[in-house]
């Protein structure tokens, strides 16, 4: 019976002890790509994600980020539509954001900071100035700790994150391809933003050859996006490759300079008609910087 018994103990605990815990280089070799594509897609600094992450995260072995994906302690707020947990943080049985992988995690942090007009001007700096990132994330209220641009400084010329934020010639190049779509045809990489997969068009790249890869009809694909068969597509551009959702993940948008509609709603992965009447606007309607955009539930009609 004691045997029994000891073999149930050491089942029990066994995982727990097989859990290793990464340490800082294997944190930063595990996530490198993904702060890479994030830098590409939405402009935050590699370095700035990866130190935060480490930070927030205590390099991926928090409970939150073991269980959650949520490397960044990011609160569901009252707007959130995704997946939840629930644990004990400042108050008991508080609600965190729950995501299907690091990545997204990683974006919806991008999102948290590019939505919010209060880091807006973090977004003027160079890619490179980390240390202007860190102070200004301190400044717009992202964290109270007054330690908390010299513990992600410290983190960044440590480990040389900020060697990494070297946009180079290609957004694909850091990049490894994961999707073998057709034995005859280029590896593609898949990436998922409010539930929808879309792909970062390459330095030759065509609409046409983004939807033969994916079977799916050319016209489709232009609906997809808002596009029409006159729009050039763009080096580095983001294509979805399924229908984007009437909804985003975020309550709203605060206007940023040179934005437009099209491109807001690819920003959040919501569809261009569905964006207009929350809004009440045309597509061909001009924003203003500092403009408020609905993007979950339809703004109240002016009078």
């Amino acid at each position: 019976m004691r045997t029994v018994t000891f073999l149930i103990i050491y089942l029990v605990v066994l995982p727990i002890w097989a859990q290793k815990k990464l340490t800082p280089e294997e944190y930063i070799a595990k996530y490198k790509d993904d702060a890479i594509k994030e830098m590409y897609l939405h402009k935050v600094p590699a370095c700035i994600t990866l130190a935060q992450g480490m930070l927030e995260s205590g390099n991926g072995n928090s409970e939150l980020c073991r269980k959650a994906n949520n490397h960044f302690g990011i609160k569901c707020h009252k707007e959130w539509g995704g997946d939840t947990y629930i644990m004990d943080d400042d108050s008991a049985n508080e609600c965190f954001r729950k995501y299907n992988s690091a990545l997204d995690s990683y974006s919806d942090h991008s999102m948290f900071l590019y939505s919010r007009s209060r880091y807006a001007s973090l977004f003027e700096l160079p890619i490179t100035d980390y240390k202007g990132w860190c102070y200004g994330l301190k400044k717009a209220g992202y964290a109270t700790d007054p330690k908390y641009p010299t513990r992600l400084i410290d983190l960044i010329e440590r480990y040389k994150l900020n060697e990494i934020d070297v946009l180079e010639d290609s957004p694909l190049k850091p990049l490894t391809p994961k999707v073998n779509l057709k034995s005859d045809m280029k590896l593609r990489e898949v990436y998922r933003f409010n539930h929808i997969r879309f792909v970062i068009a390459g330095k030759d790249d065509s609409y046409f050859k983004i939807a033969s890869d994916f079977d799916v009809e050319l016209d489709d694909l232009l609906e997809y996006n808002d596009l029409t068969k006159n729009d050039k597509i763009h080096y580095g551009q983001k294509i979805f490759i399924e229908k984007k959702r009437r909804r985003a993940l975020e309550p709203y948008h605060v206007v940023q300079k040179n934005e437009n509609l099209k491109s807001i709603s690819q920003l959040h992965g919501i569809r261009l008609s569905s964006l207009c009447r929350k809004n009440h606007l045309k597509p061909s309607d001009t924003l203003k910087v500092g403009d408020v955009l609905y993007l979950r539930q339809r703004k109240n009609k002016p009078n």
